[in-house]
């Protein structure tokens, strides 16, 4: 993985845990998400007029990732409603990077090196570390159907993280690539809501208009960043340096939400810091 790579990845992180945030402060989680589907897909419909076709190889893959990407966004709006902010975005985006590299192995062939398997082990103890101590810090104990949705949300970041990055790779055009996946599921989530809610969904969206454009905005530049990586360098390592977007997801709830961010979650940051680095060095 290259400096730039690198670079690119840790952007995404900070842009799509702001974006998350941004669908968060919604109380509605369907409208949140229906603004978000919405706009993207207006924005990936004018990109798509100015870039080329993915090539056939990569139509499969597209179908799949779009379905997984549904079921994503479904659990990732369950999590937020049951759980705070800074515990259910950490647990769900830490347990992905560990999954991609098992699935990597098998599926895709990739095979790292003594160090990256450690960092890769070591950043994703930390990722857990901050969501998972965040309870104990709290002094309660955990509400398990909301972490049980944001762990089933973990695993649907693997299955798709997987299945762009073969797909991408065979599309030949990773803007391309993600402005057709934006396309075939975007929609899927604002049809639901305008059927539940018929007649009244303009006017539960008008006050949130803004912050759905840039969530928008901000979750098609995250994931072209990612795409674009996972081009250059292997999955595994991309998936969890990715997944440093939750140290920006805990400190966002400690700041704007007001929820907990104490001594053991700085402990489990420093894991995730390590692991980064040993990500980084070359075999």
């Amino acid at each position: 993985m290259t400096p730039l790579v690198a670079a690119a990845v840790l952007l995404a992180a900070f842009t799509h845990a702001t974006w998350n945030a941004l669908a968060h402060t919604v109380k509605d989680q369907l409208v949140a998400f229906t603004l978000i589907g919405g706009c993207s897909t207006s924005i990936a419909a004018v990109a798509a007029c100015f870039t080329p076709l993915p090539q056939a190889g990569a139509w499969p893959y597209l179908v799949a990732s779009a379905l997984l990407h549904v079921g994503y966004q479904v659990l990732l709006m369950r999590s937020f409603t049951l759980g705070d902010f800074g515990q259910m975005y950490p647990i769900a985006r830490g347990t992905a990077p560990l999954v991609v590299t098992v699935l990597a192995a098998v599926f895709v062939g990739e095979s790292l090196t003594t160090w990256q398997l450690t960092g890769v082990a070591v950043a994703s103890a930390g990722l857990v570390g901050v969501a998972l101590w965040g309870f104990r810090g709290a002094g309660t104990r955990p509400h398990w159907p909301a972490l049980l949705a944001a762990l089933a949300t973990g695993l649907s970041i693997a299955a798709y993280t997987v299945v762009d990055g073969v797909g991408v790779r065979a599309s030949g055009t990773p803007i391309g690539y993600i402005a057709w996946l934006m396309l075939m599921q975007g929609l899927v989530i604002p049809a639901y809501a305008g059927y539940r809610f018929r007649g009244t969904l303009l006017a539960r969206l008008r006050p949130h208009a803004a912050r759905g454009f840039l969530g928008a905005v901000l979750s098609l530049v995250a994931y072209s960043l990612v795409l674009w990586a996972q081009t250059r360098a292997a999955l595994a390592p991309i998936a969890a340096l990715r997944e440093s977007s939750i140290i920006v997801g805990a400190a966002i709830g400690a700041l704007f939400f007001k929820e907990r961010f104490g001594g053991p979650r700085i402990v489990a940051a420093g894991l995730m810091v390590v692991g980064i680095g040993l990500m980084l060095r070359a075999g």
